[in-house]
């Protein structure tokens, strides 16, 4: 298996799996962000994991613009929004599908 085709399952993993666990607070909340941050941040356990993926986000980001520049990777906005819309779970795993097709363009 490629690594690129690896990266594809993660991105689908990495949707499919944070969004069965969000889904329920949506169907019952609706958008609400000031209960998603009370909730986010309502136990210690919970805000260590909320500030290890707003860490993680910045981290992706940084990574998404200088690596996407230094090897030119089309369309590094789509992980930006993966990331806004789903989560880390996306962004990184479909950067890296993005920076392996383009490392193969390359070869």
């Amino acid at each position: 298996m490629k690594p690129r085709h690896l990266y594809a399952l993660l991105a689908v993993v990495g949707t499919v799996l944070p969004l069965w666990r969000f889904l329920p607070f949506l169907r019952n909340h609706g958008l609400d962000p000031s209960l998603f941050v009370q909730q986010l941040f309502s136990t210690p356990v919970s805000g260590f994991f909320a500030m290890d993926v707003l860490i993680s986000t910045l981290v992706l980001w940084l990574f998404v613009y200088f690596e996407g520049r230094r090897i030119s990777i089309p369309h590094r906005w789509a992980p930006v929004l993966a990331t806004i819309v789903v989560g880390v779970s996306l962004g990184l795993p479909l950067f890296l599908y993005l920076r392996e097709l383009q490392l193969e363009r390359r070869a």
